[in-house]
């Protein structure tokens, strides 16, 4: 016998969820109304504290409605520490299948709520406006909504930055050379791969697009490299500024508070690009890898490392709580798309490559600093936002390892006018 037949007139809060999950709970789930399920001796819990938890599950269900009623508190975890709440999603993700019950289930789920705990009401602060309510900021991927969405995510406060990327102040993908690097060895690594495969060298010439707080713009020019970065956060620029004048590197370092479409320079020894593709949309993708060609000269390398879907042919958008709470208007598509964007604009694709797990290494490894920085995280952006990161950091460590997404750098060449690309014969990078 079913809950739903058990008990025909109401539902309480355990029984709904036991009903959505056919029952098979792996964590212990307790509410308000004094209801609980689960195993009593599950390592990780789940206590639903309010009704407005209940109307943010009910009126968004999946990740959106769990991320509202986390972040606002009315939905809290145990068994996991809020900086980092791996584990519990992890169970979550493996054991606990949620379906759309049959219609006389359904039914019977609305009449126990009532009405009232189904009307919609407002998110969270964090929540960013939704797609069809962005047009205020100008067209999709125009300028204006670019930079706004832009200084949705970055300009959050590069104090809290500094706790949670550490010392590299790099937020992108690392490169581990071995299990037991640790994040700062892997971000140095990563920069050491970009560099070494764009050939660069003392006295070269190197655009970053999108170059954050500076981390690849400060390695390149320590090294005698001219390096231009741009990016659309006014408080990265200004940090990475700063930094570049502690380093004395002035005379080879520039960080720019700008679009990287009003970069006026051209003829450069090389360009890369970490991180930004997810925020071009795709179908700006021509007349963006169209622009690094034009910004090259003959010979000239280009290296695009960026987050990918594991196909070319699922839908670009992101979800509903990345895109309202993380990447607003950010677009993923797979390496294949991007490699034949690159081609057809007669770039010349030497080198490819899938960094995935090393993603999964860096988020658990800014999750782990986060922890370790939590209370001076929470007094800096208050205990919302940092469970939103947490949340968020930990959610996509397990995109990475489950391959819902992944992390391919693509190296590309201008050819000159005779189709020569002036490169080795075979990678001439150490791997």
């Amino acid at each position: 016998m079913t809950t739903l037949d058990r008990n025909q007139n109401k539902l309480d809060l355990s029984q709904i969820l036991e009903v959505l999950s056919d029952g098979s709970l792996p964590i212990r789930f307790t509410a308000y109304d004094g209801s609980e399920t689960g195993p009593d001796d599950a390592p990780y819990g789940l206590h639903l504290n309010s009704e407005r938890g209940t109307t943010y599950l009910a009126t968004a269900p999946g990740d959106l409605g769990m991320a509202r009623a986390y972040i606002s508190g009315d939905l809290e975890a145990s068994g996991v520490h809020p900086g980092d709440p791996y584990e519990i999603l992890r169970v979550m993700s493996e054991d606990i299948h949620l379906r759309r019950p049959p219609a006389r289930a359904l039914a019977a789920i609305t009449r126990s709520l009532g009405w009232e705990l189904l009307r919609p009401i407002a998110p969270p602060p964090q929540e960013h406006l939704p797609r069809w309510r962005r047009v205020a900021e100008g067209l999709r991927h125009s300028r204006t909504r670019d930079a706004e969405v832009i200084h949705h995510h970055y300009d959050v406060s590069n104090t809290f930055y500094e706790y949670v990327l550490g010392p590299s102040m790099t937020y992108t993908c690392a490169c581990y050379p071995n299990q037991d690097a640790t994040l700062e060895e892997a971000q140095d690594d990563k920069y050491r791969l970009v560099f070494e495969k764009l050939g660069l060298g003392k006295g070269d010439r190197l655009l970053d697009i999108g170059c954050g707080w500076g981390g690849m713009v400060r390695y390149a020019a320590k090294r005698g490299v001219k390096t231009i970065g741009v990016t659309l956060s006014r408080e990265q620029a200004e940090w990475g500024q700063k930094k570049i004048a502690e380093d004395g590197l002035t005379d080879l370092a520039e960080i720019r508070f700008s679009d990287y479409r009003d970069v006026t320079e051209t003829g450069f020894d090389a360009i890369s690009s970490i991180g930004l593709t997810e925020h071009i949309g795709v179908h700006n993708y021509p007349s963006y890898f169209g622009f690094m060609k034009a910004k090259l000269r003959d010979g000239g390398l280009l290296l695009n490392h960026c987050i990918t879907r594991p196909t070319n042919n699922s839908r670009a958008r992101a979800g509903g709580f990345i895109d309202r709470y993380i990447f607003p208007d950010g677009e993923l598509t797979g390496s294949g798309r991007i490699i034949t964007e690159i081609q057809n604009l007669g770039l010349e694709v030497r080198h490819e490559e899938n960094l995935r797990e090393h993603y999964a290494l860096t988020l658990r490894d800014w999750n782990r600093n986060l922890v370790a920085n939590w209370d001076a995280a929470v007094a800096e952006v208050g205990l919302g936002t940092a469970k939103l990161w947490g949340l968020y950091m930990a959610g996509s460590r397990l995109g990475f390892e489950r391959n819902v997404v992944q992390l391919h750098q693509v190296l590309a060449v201008k050819l000159d006018a005779k189709g020569n690309a002036n490169v080795p014969l075979r990678p001439w990078w150490n791997g």
